[in-house]
């Protein structure tokens, strides 16, 4: 074979190694043309809405304070209703797991009956620490008034949904006061009757059918 067969040889191999570089080129171009259309047109991600949730497990009554609270993001949509952003100083009505977002039914007061609107919420002490100790946070009883000079009872509220249940003070002999804090929730018209009633007579409570 002379020179120039092999030079024209040679150079048909060269063309035929370039032409199938250029289609892989091309290939690999429409594919990074294909990927950067799909990312200009997918949507960005949704915002994450900063939400303060327990950092630990937070017992009832607890008061919370600054280490007791950390921020979780949440996706939107997700948000838990009446969260709040600043809770410290608060008390809860019930106790909280780690990562459970703090809202206004998480802790004592006029939100623990937002979903019950017949219903307001009455702290209410009652005198035998031991029967305050079997309710729980849910059950609904009638709260009985006795007069302990031996008159007859009476029932001041019916149906009180036991609303939370804070736990005595860690000295409970420097609260000066007998007996157990439970907070009810009863209706209007029967605030008053129980409020006397703690101040004059014996209270008791049966659990409702």
């Amino acid at each position: 074979m002379s020179l120039l067969t092999r030079l024209r040889s040679a150079g048909r191999r060269v063309r035929r190694a370039g032409l199938r570089r250029r289609r892989l080129l091309a290939a690999l171009c429409a594919l990074l043309a294909v990927w950067a259309g799909l990312r200009a047109t997918a949507a960005p991600p949704p915002d994450r809405v900063p939400v303060t949730v327990a950092a630990h497990d937070l017992g009832a009554g607890a008061v919370l304070e600054p280490d007791d609270l950390t921020t979780a993001r949440f996706a939107p949509g997700t948000v838990p209703a009446g969260h709040l952003r600043d809770p410290v100083g608060r008390r809860l009505a019930g106790p909280l797991r780690r990562g459970q977002p703090i809202t206004d039914a998480a802790l004592l007061g006029a939100a623990l009956v937002r979903d019950r609107p017949d219903l307001v919420a009455l702290p209410v002490r009652l005198p035998d620490t031991a029967m305050a100790d079997l309710l729980r946070t849910g059950d609904e009883v009638d709260v009985i008034s006795v007069d302990p000079q031996g008159g007859p009872a009476s029932t001041v509220a019916r149906a009180a949904l036991v609303l939370a249940l804070p736990p005595p003070p860690a000295d409970a002999a420097a609260d000066g006061l007998p007996g157990r804090l439970v907070v009810l929730g009863v209706r209007p018209s029967e605030v008053a009757g129980v409020s006397s009633a703690t101040l004059t007579r014996f209270l008791t409570v049966a659990w409702s059918h």
